[in-house]
């Protein structure tokens, strides 16, 4: 199905999000920091990103930031323990696609993510200089 890029730290939650992920039918990737993130994003072809925001050496703002520069439409969703709204509205006023905090539904997740997936897909999304009916 997608190429997935996860950025998370936590070595168990990372691997969990990468099975779940797998058995879903999507191809993995995985960094455990923001640097190596970064380092990925710009070498690989990445259909979405599940970006943790308490990264080391990048956090995932800086990472958010940079890739939005240079892919302003690939698919973000912040998955976080940083749970206020101000953090909420900054993640999404920064570029995400979708924001979930931790702990989280593990159906939620995935419903997230395909539905970014699908969005990313639309014809108005992959040629803005197209009308829309």
């Amino acid at each position: 199905m997608a190429h997935l890029l996860i950025a998370e730290d936590d070595e168990l939650l990372r691997d969990s999000l990468r099975t779940i992920f797998t058995q879903a039918g999507h191809e993995v990737s995985t960094c455990v920091d923001g640097a190596l993130a970064w380092a990925a994003i710009q070498t690989e072809a990445f259909d979405a990103v599940v970006l943790d925001l308490g990264l080391p050496h990048l956090d995932g703002f800086q990472v958010l930031t940079r890739l939005r520069q240079r892919w302003p439409t690939l698919p973000v969703l912040i998955l976080t323990a940083r749970d206020g709204v101000e953090d909420r509205v900054a993640g999404l006023n920064a570029g995400a696609d979708d924001y979930l905090t931790k702990p989280f539904n593990l159906d939620e997740l995935l419903a997230r993510v395909q539905a970014m997936l699908r969005r990313a897909n639309l014809p108005a999304h992959a040629n803005p200089s197209l009308p829309v009916a």
